[in-house]
């Protein structure tokens, strides 16, 4: 049977558009294809996992604010499934998290500090870590110490000055510079030396390219 010359025309108007259908098809999976099957694949550290650096310089409660950035150094690979993933030497920043200065006569001084990013092949990658932290001791003990002795020296310069009576107005008088020593030497600071060791742990897993 011969089909009219209008009906050639319909079917061979429709073959073309399916045919470049096909054609674009097949050309987007040949496109797709390389990238499922040659891409890296990533690797995930879970959260938890410790990271082990050392300070590349040493922080002070006193010199440090919160909110200043900190280098270190990887000392020890991250290593997850048995495969090598941050190695040691890589180079890492962080962030003073909080610094609080002693106060001169009572109060603790604290520094926390928390990892910011890591360095993986010429890549930083953000992480979320726990902080570290470090608290002065206290110093009410070695305020009433210098205070007392203060006191205890202005008793004895009072009552070889003028007896009895001098050694009331001596005492105060005493006591009083011993407290001036106190403010000015009472201020207990933390004080985090270069080369220090810390270890700080994952909140949130961390993804990187496998090596």
């Amino acid at each position: 049977m011969t089909l009219p010359k209008k009906k050639y025309l319909i079917a061979g108007g429709l073959a073309i558009p399916l045919l470049a259908l096909a054609l674009f098809a097949a050309a987007r999976a040949t496109n797709v294809a390389p990238s499922l099957t040659g891409g890296s694949e990533a690797m995930v550290v879970p959260a938890g996992t410790a990271i082990h650096v050392r300070l590349d310089h040493s922080l002070a409660t006193n010199q440090n604010d919160s909110g200043e950035a900190f280098a270190a150094t990887v000392i020890s690979p991250v290593v997850v499934d048995g495969k090598e993933v941050i190695p040691a030497g890589a180079r890492a920043e962080g962030v003073v998290v909080t610094s609080k200065p002693s106060g001169r006569l009572k109060g603790h001084a604290y520094m926390t500090l928390a990892l910011s990013t890591v360095d993986v092949g010429g890549a930083n990658y953000q992480v979320h870590t726990s902080t570290v932290g470090r608290q002065s001791g206290g110093h009410k003990k070695r305020n009433i110490a210098i205070i007392g002795g203060g006191g205890g020296g202005g008793l004895l310069i009072g009552a070889l000055a003028a007896g009895g009576k001098g050694a009331l107005i001596g005492g105060p008088v005493g006591a009083g510079a011993g407290l001036a020593v106190a403010a000015i030497t009472g201020k207990k600071q933390v004080h985090i030396p270069a080369e220090t060791a810390m270890t700080f742990r994952l909140t949130q897993p961390l993804t990187v390219p496998e090596g």
